[in-house]
């Protein structure tokens, strides 16, 4: 990896492995991570690992984003990431919200106040829309940056399952708001407001899925077993059924890490399509 090369630069906060940063590789954009924020055990040694493999260039990795140090970084970092907590807003908790102990918008948006980068781009949950995303967006209007959001589903980019997300782009100095700095400030923000309903509204409208994704999740593979099949619109997606168990994994090392790491991880290919659709927004 060419780490001499000037690249926009990247802090990764609540980096899990580091899905939207693959994402915006997917997107086309080049940049290179300077820093990640990941408390998770599994998550830093899956990091580590890949860093040790030469799949990542090296960056140290911070524990507690409480206690990041965000003033070293003000005005050497291009783009903030960060799929930050689920937990306060998930249809499936007991959604406290701002009273959640794992409520980490406030340090999030302490160190982008302090780092100043030129755009954000955040990540969560669905149950976010109606807890949480309005404070999210007003926040980053009151700290200067011009927003947009949308729903991106996994199911869009060629995955046999739905996986909802919610993003968010902020940009404060680049392309995106320089086009609109002669709007009137009203005009502006309604025209935002409408461009995000459409978004929510119009998940997956207009997209086309390929014979390429069918490698989305592996080999395609025809099977007679009913129980062993899925299904996603008219393609078939199996396994082969595995002896004496009732489930799809017997043995595999450190399972319950793993499921961990991808139930709170962020499919790449959606991270890269809601770059796309959302820096037009902000064009």
């Amino acid at each position: 990896m060419d780490t001499a090369k000037e690249l926009p630069t990247v802090i990764a906060f609540c980096a899990g492995y580091g899905g939207i940063e693959r994402g915006l590789e997917l997107a086309g954009i080049e940049h290179r991570v300077i820093a990640y924020v990941e408390i998770e055990a599994f998550a830093i040694a899956n990091l580590v690992q890949k860093m040790e493999a030469g799949q990542l260039p090296p960056a140290p990795i911070y524990t507690d984003i409480k206690t990041f140090p965000a003033e070293v970084f003000r005005g050497k970092v291009s783009i903030i990431t960060g799929g930050y907590p689920c937990q306060p807003f998930s249809k499936v908790g007991n959604r406290l919200g701002e009273d959640d102990p794992r409520h980490l918008w406030p340090h999030i948006r302490r160190h982008i106040e302090s780092i100043r980068p030129s755009r954000c781009f955040l990540e969560n949950v669905e149950g976010h829309i109606s807890l949480g995303l309005s404070t999210v967006i007003s926040d980053l209007e009151k700290d200067g940056y011009q927003s947009a959001w949308g729903i991106f589903s996994a199911a869009e980019v060629g995955a046999p399952h739905q996986r909802k997300r919610v993003f968010i782009m902020a940009d404060s100095d680049g392309s995106g708001q320089q086009a609109q700095r002669d709007e009137p400030r009203a005009e502006r923000k309604a025209q935002a407001i409408s461009q995000s309903s459409k978004l929510a509204n119009s998940c997956g409208k207009g997209l086309q899925r390929s014979s390429a994704s069918r490698n989305f999740i592996g080999k395609k593979q025809e099977s007679n077993d009913k129980h062993a099949t899925r299904r996603c619109s008219t393609q078939v997606w199996s396994w082969p059924t595995e002896p004496r168990v009732g489930r799809v994994a017997d043995g595999v090392a450190d399972r319950v890490d793993r499921i961990r790491l991808l139930g709170n991880g962020v499919v790449p290919q959606t991270a890269a399509e809601a770059w796309k659709v959302l820096s037009e927004r902000l064009v």
